[in-house]
């Protein structure tokens, strides 16, 4: 793997914005229709659906991409040499907490999946307003949805701050200090909706 460790980790930069990234907000976007009612999520996840050659887009551009970033995620994760303790400027506990996230996230992914995609594919379940109102009616698996969603949206987030310096675009210390706070901004904003929409299920 060493000899391909470059491009490996440069593909898994990338894919954490296009199309991980950006399916993340679309989803985000969805959810949030919960916040208006019962009727209106359902109308947009049946929007969602409609839409054609949906199978291939959610295997080709969701859940191929997102198995790679996780997987050689994980592989990062538990090869990285972290010590935030020893070294505890900010920097260093977010290179830390990236990592923690990335294992949440990705555990977090395949479980949400399970519950929404996979039961729904095999008959089991009806991929509507109901089904997550089932899904969040005990307060374990609402704080787990909690944390969830706060750690996908803080690896976003904090990613996005490294995708920009792994691909040359915030190069001077200013640039970086800017973009500090863009992502910072961005982790509120997704949190609140994400939460929002939540919370809109219980």
């Amino acid at each position: 793997m060493k000899e391909h460790e470059f491009f490996y980790r440069k593909l898994h930069s990338i894919l954490g914005v296009i199309p991980i990234g950006a399916f993340l907000i679309q989803h985000f976007m969805i959810n949030y229709f919960a916040v208006y009612g019962e009727a209106q999520f359902n109308q947009a996840v049946r929007v969602v659906e409609s839409l054609p050659f949906l199978l291939f887009l959610e295997i080709f551009l969701i859940y191929i991409p997102i198995l790679y970033h996780g997987v050689l995620g994980v592989y990062i994760a538990t090869r990285s040499k972290n010590n935030p303790i020893r070294y505890g400027y900010v920097r260093n506990w977010l290179f830390y907490a990236q990592r923690v996230t990335g294992i949440i996230t990705f555990l977090f992914i395949l479980w949400h999946v399970y519950e929404t995609r996979i039961r729904v594919g095999l008959g089991l379940e009806q991929l509507n307003f109901e089904l997550m109102e089932h899904i969040l009616m005990t307060p374990v698996m609402l704080i787990i949805y909690v944390i969830g969603i706060l750690s996908t949206t803080f690896h976003f987030a904090n990613g996005l701050w490294s995708f920009l310096i792994t691909w040359g675009i915030t190069q001077s210390p200013k640039s970086q200090r800017m973009s500090t706070y863009v992502v910072m901004f961005i982790f509120l904003v997704m949190s609140y909706i994400g939460i929002r929409a939540l919370f809109s299920f219980v």
